[in-house]
């Protein structure tokens, strides 16, 4: 069966030929996402990804190019959104030998800073808080930040710029005191 028999069959929404276009591409679309990311349990995850969006977009598919170049498109756009993704989270993972250590630091850490930084966090104007938490605690990069929030890249980070500056000043009290004074 040629791909373009295979896509009028799945236009239709004949289970038998998403088994078959599964079937036929699924080695391929898995062993590229597995490249991608080197880590075969989100692998199997964003190779299903892949063909669930295939099937639910299979009207949009144009023609332009082959209908395996589509589904791989597909699989890099997922396995591309994935590894940011994985790679936030896996930004405020500790490992669990750390773990004591982690919570031990926290009890440490003075409790008024926790309630001064959120206050501070919160007193920032909207657009410079937005900018601040997408890229500072989400982990967004200034593309990412500018495509969201319809601001220019440059925007983005004078915005930061502005954030981080204004947080400085407010929690200045904290900062840790110079070794020189501290001695004097």
């Amino acid at each position: 069966m040629t791909d373009t028999e295979l896509l009028d069959r799945l236009r239709t929404g004949d289970h038998a030929a998403e088994r078959d276009f599964y079937d036929r591409h699924v080695d391929r679309v898995y062993r590229l996402i597995l490249r991608m990311s080197g880590r075969p349990e989100l692998a199997q995850e964003w190779t299903q990804d892949t063909f669930i969006r295939a099937f639910s977009r299979i009207e949009q598919f144009r023609g332009d190019s082959a209908l395996s170049s589509w589904l791989h498109t597909i699989a890099v756009s997922i396995t591309l959104n994935g590894l940011r993704t994985q790679k936030r989270r896996d930004a405020f993972a500790a490992p669990l030998e750390e773990a004591t250590t982690v919570a031990h630091a926290s009890v440490e850490s003075e409790p008024d800073l926790k309630v001064r930084l959120k206050a501070a966090i919160e007193a920032l104007p909207a657009g410079t808080r937005a900018v601040f938490v997408m890229h500072d605690v989400e982990g967004f990069t200034h593309e990412e930040i500018g495509e969201a929030l319809g601001v220019a890249i440059g925007t983005s980070k004078s915005q930061l710029f502005r954030a981080r500056e204004k947080l400085r000043v407010a929690l200045a009290a904290f900062a840790p005191r110079q070794l020189g004074k501290e001695l004097a």
